[in-house]
């Protein structure tokens, strides 16, 4: 009865750190708006490893993906079509970081995905970690201005929000 109970005790608080981890507000980001990106650094697909030198004087949208995710698989070719293709051509960067999959594994998701964005690789998931709280899920992403300044967060895809994102987008540039 002890252990049931001890059990359950146990249970129950990391059901309820997790649920106060990842609130409505903070919807799973350490980071929040206003904030510095924290420094980073990506080894992308094509050999190069970026830092957050690489966003100098560019408005940057960071997306947190996986092959795994079905939400994110919606989302890609739309940053692909409404973001990346229409602002490509301006001081502006869309990186999709895959998070915690192998390089072979990230390689075959995108070849198949066909998206033409700067991929990095997160093998790890150091890079998400210094954005989010332990637990929380992919599709994201994270608007930075030209002073690396975060100023708009998504999560998963809305298209009321992704929308919003895109007008913000438009707005930075």
């Amino acid at each position: 009865m002890i252990i049931k109970n001890t059990f359950t005790f146990l249970l129950f608080m990391l059901l309820f750190s997790f649920v106060n981890s990842q609130t409505e507000t903070n919807r799973g980001y350490k980071v929040k708006l206003g904030d510095q990106i924290p420094e980073i650094k990506l080894q992308m697909r094509n050999g190069e490893v970026w830092t957050n030198k690489n966003f100098q004087d560019k408005v940057v949208v960071i997306q947190f993906t996986g092959s795994w995710c079905s939400v994110c698989r919606r989302e890609m070719p739309a940053l692909e079509e409404k973001v990346w293709k229409q602002f490509k051509n301006e001081d502006f960067l869309l990186i999709g970081i895959d998070t915690k999959e192998s390089k072979e594994k990230v390689d075959a998701f995108i070849n198949k995905i066909g998206v033409t964005y700067p991929i990095a690789y997160d093998i790890d998931g150091k890079v998400f970690s210094e954005f989010t709280v332990q637990g929380a899920g992919v599709t994201r992403n994270i608007v930075v201005n030209k002073n690396r300044e975060i100023v708009f967060l998504t999560r998963l895809y809305e298209e009321k929000e992704f929308n919003l994102m895109i007008r913000k987008i438009k707005s930075l540039l």
